[in-house]
């Protein structure tokens, strides 16, 4: 099949035969499907166990040791040694051999097993069109040509091209593929540009990537092997056992010990060949057979058998240490390399952070009465485990944070102007995102905030379920509120609005960049008793510095808050009302790193 990237909508689904009004036929999905296989990744070959072993064993080093040992048993029982004493040193010898090989092939069966886990990252079932109708049927049945409709959340099922938004925007969390921790906003222009990373592919959704935001169809131009994650998979079977330089060292230690004893053994016995006809030897025969048992032990007490053992150890320890952290290792000696790198070029998030967001830091207005006065929370716990403590400035923990007003409107505002959603894993026991990392941190945040009005709610929300608890408070204010419209974020605007009702009355949230959410406020709520004031200028640069310190003194990504009045009687949203808003406050969040 032809390079589908490089190829306009119009030629893929002219190749395909396919209507995007009535999608594929079954005999057009027959047919293709023979061409092209199911949509899965293929199967690795596993290596067979005695490959795996005999494997082990092809090393210059250990063939002298079993030379040595072989050598050293069968003149035990040419001498007449019987017992333990004739299988004392081969045995130890085959001992330390056979723990070599033991750990090797675990090595490269846990990689190999490691290789599989790549196809858990291809999605289960897709939306797809087919004759005439949108059904979910399984992901593996996908063809090129299928169209395919895919919305938050969803895994994307095969590589695929935009061929029609259906919202305002659509990100994507190519992370798997790109490692970049910001979503990619996806549109249907194509790139012109040659050599293309796939970052910049903004036409094209990657099989086993995530949307975060919007909806849209696509069509299939690739599946199983023909996706990126395919190519990934491709590129870590092909690649070739090179040799390491450590691997190096050792053959030339081996191939030099191997001359250097050899002509010491010959040495030895040509020297004492004037002793072979020593009577206390029983004859030349055996005198000859004495020195060159003698010659043997020299030999095998010149091979360092603690050697292999010693380095297969030492790889296997750092092997174990790079499995704990999720790394591939196909081959035990390829760990050594790390140990001969100058430079190390790694990609940021996941890789020297933990790719979760959390926010650890929210700045309020407290009180104007003395002059302009921003006051900052420390919020501590950084997974998307709902679970830390909020402290004031003074470093004192805060028992009941819901009841600080501009406390309780950012859980209001983080739980509704949110698209993402926060849940518990049994299996993995872990809480897993889908959505933005941004907008899960905001999540996050709502459940340590709390919910106002009981003395005993921080110890009540304890007493839940880690899944009932992973959206509490969350699920609370999206019952309190009836959501009535939505303004999706946008470039231009740099923020995202929804207006929401409650007993009778209209209120719109507002989340986006601070420049763009602080440059539309008039009026800034009060943490000491929840009023609304005039923002003045004083306060804006105030605010505004707090942001400056946020992200280039403590390299915060922030995010800021607002809400509005709005009339009861009002359906829609439109840019004009964003305008006037009431600034909330300002909520800085970080990846952290890796613990060493």
């Amino acid at each position: 099949m032809e390079d589908a990237y490089a190829r306009s909508v119009g030629e893929v689904l002219d190749a395909f035969g396919v209507d995007p009004t009535k999608g594929l036929t079954d005999y057009q999905v027959s047919e293709n499907s023979q061409i092209y296989g199911k949509n899965v990744l293929p199967q690795e070959e596993r290596t067979p166990f005695w490959k795996l072993l005999l494997k082990q064993f092809d090393d210059l080093l250990v063939k002298i040791l079993i030379a040595a040992a072989i050598i050293s048993f069968v003149l035990a029982l040419i001498n007449g040694e019987t017992g333990l004493a004739a299988f004392l040193e081969p045995s130890v010898i085959f001992l330390i051999l056979a723990a070599n090989a033991a750990v090797g092939v675990v090595t490269e069966t846990n990689a190999e097993k490691a290789l599989e886990e790549l196809r858990a990252y291809q999605a289960d079932v897709a939306t797809v069109l087919r004759n005439g109708c949108f059904s979910i049927l399984p992901a593996t049945e996908l063809v090129p040509g299928d169209i395919v409709e895919v919305g938050v959340g969803c895994k994307v099922p095969a590589d695929m091209r935009l061929i029609e938004m259906l919202s305002n925007q659509l990100r994507v969390d190519q992370a798997i593929l790109t490692g970049e921790s910001y979503s990619v906003a996806k549109d249907l222009e194509s790139t012109s540009a040659i050599n293309v990373v796939y970052q910049d592919k903004t036409n094209i959704l990657f099989s086993g990537t995530i949307v975060v935001a919007g909806r849209a169809r696509a069509v299939v131009v690739g599946v199983g092997s023909n996706t990126a994650m395919g190519s990934i998979r491709d590129a870590m079977l092909q690649t070739e056992d090179e040799v390491t330089p450590l691997k190096k060292k050792l053959d030339e230690f081996g191939k030099f010990l191997a001359k250097v004893i050899a002509g010491i053994c010959v040495l030895v016995w040509i020297v004492n060949i004037g002793h072979f006809q020593d009577p206390s030897h029983g004859g030349f025969i055996r005198g000859a057979i004495h020195y060159f048992k003698v010659a043997v032990a020299l030999a095998v007490a010149a091979i360092p058998e603690g050697l292999p053992a010693v380095v297969t150890t030492c790889l296997a320890l750092g092997t174990k240490r790079m499995a704990r952290l999720h790394a591939i290792v196909r081959s035990l000696p390829s760990v050594e390399t790390l140990g001969c790198t100058t430079v190390i070029c790694s990609d940021k998030t996941g890789t020297l952070t933990t790719n979760m967001m959390s926010v650890s830091k929210v700045c309020v207005v407290g009180s104007v009465l003395q002059g302009p006065v921003t006051f900052e929370y420390n919020i501590s716990g950084t997974t998307f485990a709902p679970e830390g403590l909020i402290f004031d400035d003074a470093g004192m923990q805060v028992e009941f944070p819901a009841q600080h007003p501009c406390l309780l409107h950012i859980a209001m505002c983080s739980s509704l102007c949110n698209d993402s959603i926060l849940q518990y894993n049994p299996d993995k026991r872990n809480y897993e995102k889908i959505g933005e990392s941004t907008e899960v941190a905001l999540r996050v945040l709502v459940e340590k905030v709390g919910l106002p009005g009981f003395d005993s709610m921080p110890s009540a929300l304890n007493m839940l379920t880690k899944h009932e608890r992973a959206s509490y408070c969350n699920r609370y204010w999206e019952h309190q509120f009836k959501k009535i419209s939505v303004l999706e974020f946008s470039r231009d605007r740099k923020m995202m609005s929804v207006l929401c009702c409650r007993k009778q009355q209209g209120i719109m949230f507002c989340k986006g960049a601070p420049e763009s959410i602080i440059s539309r406020c008039t009026h800034i709520l009060c943490n000491d008793d929840g009023s609304s004031i005039l923002l003045s200028a004083d306060i804006r640069n105030e605010l505004e510095a707090r942001f400056q310190s946020f992200a280039a003194e403590e390299t915060l990504r922030c995010l800021a808050l607002a809400l509005k009045r709005m009339d009861s009687s009002q359906q829609m949203l439109s840019h004009e009302d964003e305008s006037n808003l009431t600034f909330i406050g300002l909520v800085g969040m970080l990846d952290p790193p890796r613990r060493r």
